[in-house]
């Protein structure tokens, strides 16, 4: 990676930014910006949307020419036309353009970033929850044995039961997982470790108060913590009968908030089909898995 490099991934509910110097990051930013909810809206990507992303391009700018835009989920969706025309905007704003990165090498992107650099001889499985697709990616001592991706996130699920973003919400913990699992269906994999990963999900627990316990079953820097999964079924119930409102007031980013209980209900699935004892939450994303590539 050159001394100064920015990497902008846009999901479908949340825009990360980060600027590395000599591998460390020096700016890290998360934007909330709607483009899959409003996408569904207007059957056009919001110009309002658009001009949030062009200040966080700006902003990146600011550090380093040498910037890579790339786009998730909602811009795989999204027609080779508009997308013609969105890059053609940026390319006479910024002299950037978004590189689409398909299901699959999101997936294994951001699985890179979570098994490269650990000693885990169990089976694991990545989770890469987004606001418009859900990618498995299931691993054994550094090797993939098996995958599983679905078109549907968080927006989806939100999009049903919106009152999962109010304060308190009607809907029931089993209602919406009931609904979930219908969409999971059966996964033939299994896994003794969940890794939550393509979002920033110690933000969730850090501001919901919820106790993380130390990683005592390998070292990483970026997966410090773990939470038995009869404890985290405690913490998912409970967030439905708690103040949301409370949470995003301990918080710098409100709005991420919107998504965060459908979040964690479609993790809470997934961790009893394939039967983990553990969940390791983190902040990895395939940007991790990019550094790597872009380094070569």
């Amino acid at each position: 990676m050159n001394e100064k490099c920015g990497i902008i991934e846009i999901g479908s509910s949340n825009t990360k930014t980060h600027i590395y110097e000599n591998n460390k990051v020096i700016y890290d930013k998360t934007t909330t910006i709607e483009f899959k909810k409003n996408y569904k809206n207007n059957g056009l990507v919001s110009d309002a949307d658009l001009e949030k992303l062009y200040k966080e391009i700006s902003r990146a700018l600011e550090y380093t020419e040498n910037v890579h835009i790339y786009g998730c989920s909602i811009f795989r969706n999204i027609s080779d036309t508009e997308l013609e025309q969105i890059n053609s905007t940026l390319k006479d704003k910024f002299s950037l353009t978004i590189e689409v990165v398909s299901q699959e090498d999101e997936a294994n992107l951001t699985a890179k970033g979570c098994y490269q650099n650990i000693d885990y001889d169990g089976p694991i499985c990545i989770f890469i929850g987004g606001g418009g697709s859900i990618e498995l990616v299931f691993v054994k001592n550094k090797e993939i044995f098996g995958r599983k991706f679905y078109n549907f996130g968080v927006v989806d699920i939100t999009g049903k039961y919106p009152d999962l973003k109010e304060d308190m919400p009607k809907v029931t913990f089993d209602e919406v997982t009931e609904y979930v699992n219908s969409l999971i269906g059966d996964l033939e994999y299994k896994a003794t470790l969940f890794v939550l990963a393509g979002g920033d999900h110690l933000y969730w627990f850090n501001n919901a108060l919820y106790k993380m316990d130390d990683n005592t079953l390998y070292a990483s820097d970026r997966q410090k913590y773990m939470i038995k999964t009869e404890k985290i079924d405690i913490y998912d119930r409970d967030m439905m009968v708690s103040s949301l409102d409370a949470i995003r007031g301990r918080s710098d980013n409100p709005a991420w908030f919107d998504g965060s209980r459908a979040m964690r209900i479609i993790a809470n699935s997934i961790t009893h089909k394939i039967g983990a004892d553990v969940v390791i939450p983190t902040n990895i994303n395939m940007e991790d898995g990019l550094k790597s590539e872009l380094q070569k």
